[in-house]
């Protein structure tokens, strides 16, 4: 073989490595990228403009962590066949796995009605009516389910996933000083020292990266398209590459409010997109544009992660290859979490910002026991067997960040107590 017919079987080789990575991938890519969700764009935006860019190295570090644990959920999810909520309920008990499903849907609600805040303020920036929005939003979602294949919903979802890059292209468009952004961004420090807002900040990035809903999302999800032990590998490509994408997105964020909202105190995406718009149009109406992506994303994955998790513990079906008269519970579930939670944003005087913060609280006193579960189903050999259990090294990586989660989740749930601890 000579060195011509070598290139071109190597060519070819990578080209049908490509395209199975195509056909197999969507799980980690559309968990991760929802995850920079409408609460997420706020965050990063909120940190961009009161930090410049002094946090990106912390969006950096949480890349692995957020790889780490999602990982875990494609191995369990191909081996067992089950969700989250199922494996919990078989490994745990009723206790723990009521525990886990009625915080999970109550997480999942609130953060629904989040999802719609964040949409409905986006499209009101172009004078959309909020009913509007709910309106047509809740009738494309049901478009995505009622067409009976995973894979129409996935392609579809992807496509909104391809949208959240927009960010990226922003950041270019108001010129940031990248040796600045280099310098200033990835050299761990604290800007203004480690107080109580910096503490809050760093939680806050902590909580768009991690969610429980993710973990119960990605391992339905998984099992929903049907992945096997043998793509594994390919499943843990897709959340590495999901990561990646996920962090990128978020540090370009930071980097256009860090750079020209630097000093301007924002207390949510819209309000970035609109202080945006004075200064440049069209970098404004990309943002405004991801912001909706953003919600739409986050609604899309957190209404199937409640609506599969129901189905698996009531043993109802619950699959998106399964018509409404196949599975009418679970698409009731799903379409009554999705209207209930957009009529709640229409409803005046509705308590927007407590719902949001309640959101948080939840979110706090789920996600160290998700991760504990996780962690111990991972590491159940009757379950999992010698070949897809944690390594040791695993188990090592893994429990620093469920200790690193529960010291800080603790942490952040004294200094809501006691304000002034870390001043």
């Amino acid at each position: 073989m000579n060195f011509l017919e070598k290139i071109y079987f190597g060519l070819q080789r990578n080209m049908k490595a490509l395209k199975l990575f195509f056909i197999l991938c969507g799980p980690g890519i559309i968990v991760m990228l929802a995850d920079n969700d409408a609460g997420g764009i706020t965050t990063y935006a909120a940190t961009g403009a009161k930090y410049g860019y002094g946090l990106i190295w912390f969006l950096v570090v949480l890349l692995p962590v957020a790889y780490f644990v999602q990982e875990m959920t494609v191995r369990l999810g191909a081996v067992t066949k089950h969700g989250h909520a199922e494996a919990i309920f078989s490994a745990f008990g009723s206790f723990w796995g009521w525990f886990s499903l009625v915080d999970l849907l109550i997480a999942d609600w609130l953060t629904l009605i989040t999802e719609f805040i964040g949409m409905t303020a986006a499209l009101s920036i172009f004078h959309v009516p909020p009913a509007l929005t709910i309106f047509a939003v809740v009738l494309l979602m049901g478009f995505m389910v009622l067409q009976g294949k995973y894979w129409t919903w996935e392609k579809i979802a992807m496509g909104f996933c391809a949208l959240n890059l927009i960010y990226i292209p922003c950041a270019f468009m108001v010129h940031p000083d990248f040796k600045a952004v280099i310098h200033s961004g990835m050299i761990p420090h604290f800007p203004g020292g480690f107080n109580n807002e910096m503490f809050f900040f760093l939680m806050a990035n902590i909580g768009t990266t991690i969610a429980p809903w993710m973990i119960f999302f990605q391992q339905s999800s998984v099992v929903d398209k049907g992945l096997q032990e043998k793509d594994i590998k390919w499943g843990q490509t897709d959340t590495l590459v999901g990561s990646i994408f996920t962090v990128v997105v978020a540090i370009f964020i930071v980097i256009v409010t860090g750079t020209v909202l630097n000093g301007v105190p924002i207390d949510s995406a819209e309000q970035a997109a609109r202080h945006l718009m004075k200064i440049d149009k069209y970098v404004g109406t990309f943002v405004a544009i991801g912001l909706f992506d953003a919600g739409l994303l986050g609604a899309i994955c957190i209404s199937l992660a409640s609506s599969w998790a129901f189905g698996e513990v009531f043993g109802w079906a619950h699959s998106l290859n399964r018509k409404v008269k196949e599975a009418p519970w679970f698409y009731a579930v799903y379409f009554f979490a999705l209207i209930s939670a957009g009529v709640v944003v229409l409803i005046p005087g509705a308590p927007l910002v407590l719902i949001t913060l309640f959101v948080q609280v939840v979110a706090v006193t789920l996600l160290p026991a998700a991760l504990v579960f996780l962690l111990l189903l991972l590491n159940d050999k009757e379950t999992m067997g010698d070949k897809y259990r944690n390594t040791l090294a695993q188990n090592i990586i893994v429990g620093f960040i469920v200790a690193g989660v529960i010291v800080l989740s603790t942490l952040y749930g004294i200094s809501a107590i006691f304000p002034t601890m870390f001043k």
